[in-house]
């Protein structure tokens, strides 16, 4: 019998990209590969870049070179790409980049096996033409749903029948229904991402993604249903609805609000314990999804909005809602519900045309907002954004003390804001237990990789995955630390009690 073919995935950017991933692995395992966590260890690594800012860009290049090294000392023969960078870019990067053995667009990920054995094999797949995603669904969300199925579209998964637990590998979707996904789960975190929605319809002047990632579409209730029943079959406690506009969805299915349904119905699946939403507009933000974000049980208070400045006149050069007095209404508002709610965000500063005064506004608004969480990013150009074009850039060296002024205002923020939260009882969730380095974990206020974590005293016994009640007694920085008021998971029963 042959040796199986072995594959690594090394996931690069966001929590959408960590969704795609797993969606190729479990192609990739249901046509008979094995994943292996090292790529040193694997006969193809390939890589899923991110091609959103220039750091991003450049990490997912290193990453490449990185992988390319390995055919010299390991066991690997081939680099693929593939992602938002390499759909981007396709062919300028495969030319740019001639160590990646191939560059893979969105739609070959539905023949992703055939492809890595192709170049595998010392084959050649031509490096795709990158076009403009939002022209192949049409224009009026409402007729986007008939169109989907002629439309790759990543981390949705694909549509597969009804199956029997023999007929794919242990631990591979679907779990049950027979529109569950196909997904592998690439590491044992209590924590996963769940697809909510593709693509994005606004157009802000400084953003390239919807080009390369397409107008917004949802996946149906029952897909995202299933999926999170299969994952918490698969042992994780909290999900995180992720997309480029979650206050969006639904619109493309008759009903704006049909987050607010499909909450309490994701809260209900057991073995659930947290469910998270990111990526919101504030220009979208309604009172009933603010109702169900604060008061629905298993659903986290938490707010991760897209500010990205509070001056009015920068925020319509970014083609953007609002000012710094509405967005500390919408957080008056929000906190009048659960004051205990996680807010964060992130800002652009140095963005074209922006004055002292404009700069001295977004300091106004961090001053008073409150944010647990602060992502502070200066302007660079993104090839093919209406913004590129615009006249009154500022010198870079502005640009790079305005990032470093408004980084340390944040950092200080951010932490004043953790101080305030010393004295509160949180639900704290298990995620690493270490001799060495202690028990962390997060809390609703708290998402993955972004936000602060929580360093729990006086944690022997408690394990990844447990769901437990702790005082805040101290910080350091943004991080908390607190003292478990009781061994043990928090069943519905005792949650109901409280």
């Amino acid at each position: 019998m042959p040796e199986r073919r072995t594959v690594a995935l090394v996931t690069l950017g966001c929590a959408r990209n960590e969704v795609d991933s797993e969606e190729l692995a479990g192609r990739l395992e249901a046509d008979g590969w094995q994943l292996v966590e090292d790529a040193a260890e694997a006969d193809v690594a390939v890589v899923n870049t991110c091609g959103f800012v220039e750091a991003a860009k450049k990490d997912s290049v290193d990453a490449l070179l990185e992988a390319n090294d390995l055919k010299e000392h390991g066991r690997t023969q081939a680099v693929v790409a593939v992602g938002c960078m390499a759909e981007r870019y396709g062919k300028e990067l495969a030319e740019a980049l001639p160590e990646a053995d191939g560059v893979l667009g969105f739609d070959d990920y539905t023949q992703i096996s055939e492809r890595l054995q192709t170049i595998l094999s010392g084959g050649i797949h031509a490096a795709h033409t990158p076009r403009d995603r939002r022209k192949l669904l049409p224009i009026s969300p409402v007729e986007r749903q008939e169109s989907a199925a002629s439309v790759v579209l990543p981390g949705h998964g694909p549509a597969v029948p009804e199956q029997g637990p023999g007929d794919l590998p242990d631990g591979l979707a679907p779990a049950s229904g027979p529109r569950a996904p196909l997904r592998r789960r690439l590491d044992g975190s209590p924590v996963a991402s769940v697809k909510l929605a593709s693509g994005c319809d606004r157009r802000c002047s400084f953003c390239a993604i919807p080009s390369f990632r397409g107008s917004f579409i949802s996946r149906r209730p029952s897909d995202v249903l299933n999926e999170t029943r299969w994952l918490a079959e698969q042992g994780v406690k909290e999900i995180m609805l992720v997309s480029e506009n979650n206050t969006s969805y639904g619109k493309d299915l008759g009903d704006i609000r049909l987050l607010e349904s499909l909450l309490p119905e994701l809260a209900g699946v057991d073995g659930i314990e947290r469910v998270r939403v990111s990526y919101l507009q504030p220009a979208e933000m309604r009172p009933g999804l603010i109702d169900v974000l604060t008061s629905t049980e298993k659903v986290a208070p938490y707010f991760d909005l897209s500010f990205q400045h509070s001056a009015p006149g920068v925020l319509r050069a970014m083609r953007r809602f609002g000012d710094t007095d509405r967005f500390l209404e919408l957080l008056d508002t929000i906190r009048s519900r659960a004051p205990e709610a996680g807010v964060r965000s992130n800002f652009i500063v140095g963005f074209p045309g922006e004055s002292e005064a404009d700069l001295a506004e977004l300091e106004r608004f961090l001053n008073h907002a409150r944010l647990d969480a602060i992502g502070v990013f200066g302007y660079s150009d993104e090839e093919g954004t209406e913004a590129a074009t615009y006249e009154n850039k500022l010198p870079e060296d502005v640009v790079a003390e305005r990032l470093a002024h408004v980084s340390r205002l944040a950092e200080e923020l951010v932490s004043q804001r953790a101080e305030e939260r010393v004295g509160e009882t949180l639900r704290v969730l298990v995620e690493s237990v270490d001799e060495e380095d202690g028990v962390y974990g997060r809390a609703a206020h708290q998402a993955p990789e972004t936000d602060g974590q929580v360093l729990l005293t006086n944690g022997e016994g408690l394990d990844v995955g447990r769901m437990v009640e702790a005082k805040v007694v101290g910080t350091e920085g943004v991080d908390l630390v607190a003292e478990p008021l009781f061994q043990g998971a928090l069943t519905r029963g005792e949650e109901a009690g409280r």
